[in-house]
Formats: C-alpha cells, sequence, structure tokens
C-alpha cells in the first residue's frame, strides 16, 4: 500500500508538471507583443507584461516621451499582453521558481495579494513614491503595499459612477439628473422597460464590478480595517438582496451576457442598445470608446445614486498595481522608467489622455492638459472632471488583504450565480456560506 501510494503521488506531481508546463505554453500562444522604441541604437529592452492590451498604448506613450526626453538612456519595451489567468498564474510560477518573470508587469488588485505573501520577489518604489505622494490619492498605494514598503504604483482613482444611455432614457421620458437615490432609479428603471425594448441595467455573474461599489458605497466592504471577514453583514446581504429584486422582482435588470461586461458578448449586447446605464469604474471608459464604438454620442456620467439622503455617490474600485520584479537585470532603470511613466505630472496626465483613466495624482485633475479636447469628451461630454471633482470627497477605498482573492473565488463562482443567476440560494445564505468557507482557509 505504502509503495502504490507513493506511485500515485510521483504520477499525480508528474501530471501536475506536464499541465504547468502546457498551461505555459498555452499562454505563450495565445499572447501578443508589441515592441515600443524598435531600432534605437544602444537602447536597452526591457519586458512588459500585462493583461489588458489598452495598457500597452499607455507604455507605448510613456517610451516615446522617454526616448525624447533622456536621449542617453533609451529604451526598447517588449510588451506582452496574455489572459488574465494565464499571465497572474505564470508570473506567480516564475517568482517562485526564480526565473522567466518580466522586468515590469501589471498586477490587478484581487491577485496583488498573492504576490506579497512571505518575502515578496518585488521591488520596493519607496524612494520614488514618498516625495510625492502628499499630491496622490494615498489610499491608492496602501493597497498594493506591506509593512510600510510600497510595491505597486497605481492606475487610477476607480472613481464608480453610473453610465447611461441618454437615448434610451429620453426615448422613456427619465431625466437622468431627477434619479438622486436607488429608489429614484427603480422607478425610472419601470419607465425605460415599460416604454421601450432595453433594460434598465445589467449585473455580472461572472465579476464582482456590479456588487463591490454598492456594498463599499454604503460604508461596508468584504473586509474590516482589522482584516477580518464581514463578507456576511447585514448591508452585504441586504444589498445583494436589492439585485436580485432588479431582475426578479422590480423586472428592470438583467443579468450580463457572457458573464461581464468586459465579454464581447456584453459589448455587442450593450452597442446594439440592450440596456440604458451600467455601473462601472470611471477608467471603463475606455471600454465604450474602444469596444462599443455605436455609443458615441449617447452615452452620458453621472455620480451614483445615493442610498439614503447625504449618502455616498461612488466608491474606489479596481486597480491595477504595476511593479518591478527582482528578476530584472536593470532595476534601477525598470523602478525609475516605471516611476516616470506613473508618478509623473506628464504621466497622470496621459493617463487621462491615453486611457481615459482618473488620474491617482489629484493636482492634475483642473490642469489645462486635462481639459484639453480628446476623443473621451467627444464621445461622452465635457463635464467628466466636473463630476469627478464633485465627489472626490466621496469615494471612499477599499480594504484589500491577503483573502480577498478568496472572496473573488467565492462571489464569482458560487455566490452571485447562486443567487442572481441560478436562484438557488437566498442572499443570506450564499453569503454566511462564503464568508464561512472564507473564515475557515
Amino acid at each position: 500500500m505504502k509503495k502504490s501510494g507513493i506511485f500515485f503521488m510521483l504520477l499525480g506531481l508528474v501530471l501536475f508538471l506536464l499541465t504547468a508546463c502546457n498551461q505555459e505554453t498555452a499562454s505563450d500562444e495565445e499572447g501578443e507583443t508589441s515592441i515600443f522604441g524598435e531600432g534605437i541604437e544602444g537602447a536597452t529592452e526591457l519586458t512588459f507584461w500585462t493583461f489588458q492590451e489598452l495598457h500597452t498604448t499607455f507604455f507605448a506613450d510613456a517610451v516615446n516621451r522617454w526616448n525624447e526626453e533622456y536621449p542617453d538612456r533609451p529604451i526598447t519595451l517588449r510588451a506582452e499582453t496574455y489572459p488574465y489567468d494565464n499571465m497572474h498564474n505564470n508570473l506567480l510560477l516564475a517568482l517562485q521558481s526564480g526565473k522567466g518573470a518580466p522586468d515590469i508587469v501589471d498586477i490587478e488588485l484581487g491577485r496583488f495579494p498573492n504576490y506579497l505573501q512571505g518575502e515578496p520577489q518585488l521591488e520596493p518604489m519607496n524612494e520614488y513614491v514618498e516625495p510625492v505622494i502628499d499630491t496622490f490619492v494615498e489610499s491608492r498605494f496602501n493597497i498594493y503595499a506591506k509593512d510600510g514598503v510600497y510595491y505597486g504604483l497605481p492606475t487610477h482613482v476607480g472613481a464608480t459612477v453610473i453610465y447611461y444611455n441618454k437615448e434610451i432614457t429620453d426615448a422613456a421620458g427619465v431625466d437622468i439628473d431627477a434619479i438622486d437615490t436607488w429608489d429614484d432609479f427603480v422607478e425610472a428603471g419601470k419607465q425605460v422597460v415599460a416604454n421601450t425594448d432595453a433594460a434598465m441595467i445589467t449585473l455580472e455573474t461572472d465579476d464582482y464590478w456590479s456588487y463591490w461599489p454598492l456594498i463599499k458605497q454604503r460604508g461596508s466592504d468584504f473586509f474590516d480595517e482589522n482584516g477580518e471577514v464581514i463578507l456576511d453583514n447585514q448591508i452585504n446581504i441586504d444589498t445583494l438582496q436589492f439585485m436580485h429584486d432588479l431582475v426578479y422582482v422590480h423586472e428592470i435588470a438583467e443579468l450580463t451576457p457572457g458573464g461581464g461586461h468586459h465579454a464581447e458578448e456584453y459589448f455587442g449586447y450593450m452597442n446594439d442598445g440592450g440596456a440604458a446605464s451600467v455601473v462601472m469604474p470611471m477608467w471603463y471608459m475606455g471600454r465604450f470608446t474602444d469596444y462599443m464604438e455605436d455609443l458615441k454620442g449617447k452615452i452620458e456620467i453621472r455620480p451614483l445614486p445615493r442610498w439614503e439622503d447625504g449618502g455616498n455617490r461612488s466608491a474606489g474600485a479596481g486597480g491595477t498595481g504595476t511593479v518591478v520584479t527582482n528578476q530584472s537585470e536593470h532595476t534601477e532603470l525598470a523602478k525609475e522608467f516605471l516611476a516616470y511613466a506613473k508618478l509623473s505630472e506628464e504621466g497622470n496626465i496621459a493617463l487621462w489622455k491615453v486611457l481615459g483613466f482618473d488620474p491617482p495624482r489629484w493636482d492634475v485633475w483642473d490642469s489645462p492638459e486635462i481639459m484639453e479636447d480628446n476623443k473621451f469628451y467627444q464621445y461622452f461630454n465635457d463635464d467628466i472632471f466636473e463630476i469627478l471633482l464633485d465627489i472626490r470627497e466621496e469615494i471612499d477605498s477599499i480594504h484589500i488583504t491577503e483573502k480577498n482573492p478568496l472572496v473573488q473565488q467565492q462571489l464569482t463562482t458560487n455566490v452571485l450565480n447562486n443567487v442572481l443567476r441560478q436562484q438557488s440560494q437566498a442572499a443570506e445564505e450564499a453569503l454566511k456560506q462564503a464568508a464561512d468557507e472564507i473564515r475557515n482557509q
């Protein structure tokens, strides 16, 4: 029995390694590579991994500006875009094995805690962050830090807003500026459904951007300030029940085609006028301009409806921390370039002009460069930063712990599917079961 057990254990290990190798090969085959600053004599090549192809355009701009400003230290950037899971999994394997990691890499907020466990294999960025942190929304650095060491540089504030299709709401006789509370929103939704062929809103089940901002807006979260699990508190239960009721009681919402607001099915659905609104952070503007071109001039941005009088009209949501790994052969150059791209005034202005993100450096929000006409003002309206400045004090930041990936897994695998799609569990039961699972791991 002992020999048999050892045999099957070794066989399982071999199969695991073969699977890991196959997955790594598949991710390489699926990846897309772009080279910026190519052909410059004496340029140092840095590698950059990301899971979001739009981010490469921002770094292309940064490389061009860097090479113009520092012609004596030119850079060539090999940017590689991979599917979300493949990139994060391969990065974790590379850091654990001590080889194969890029110089610079984007790590999404939900996965970031995985890379802070034990001794982080990432380079500290304090020498670049501390001199300028007073000009930033500081909480955006804290979510990528451990023991006072800043590892990731933020990509945006992530202020959550609501995007309305004005063509649909106008056809339904709805004044979006009269929607102040979520109760108002429900009544407006009934008008939309009664007078058009569209739903009022879509709700995700394969991701949590429909849920997380709504509980944070109410002062709740997945964890409290001490890192204790509060996923199953009453606010979170009531909010999930509200989402359920939007679909099955008020009948003004539809579950997002494709499961999430980044699915191809959703882009096509929304582009064809499938829903009158969607709740997503400000960084989602780039998804509209790049994937839903037919909605140009029809979408307007507004603060979230309040839950109660005087309540917050936004919440911080999402994020990508860009890091330098400890495997870089050009550590100082990589760190200096990353700081140049993400911390400078020019870099934060580029986050807006290139990507349409709300820059985490707040001292550029009213700069002349920010106010210049661009594709985002043309697509939406010219009041984007007026709205952002109006809700600036209402953007509470989220709490991040090493267990955040477990919450994401529970919500997207079990809770949202069981409560919203299958209706096999009540909101309270699903959240309590998920919270207990997380507490016990």
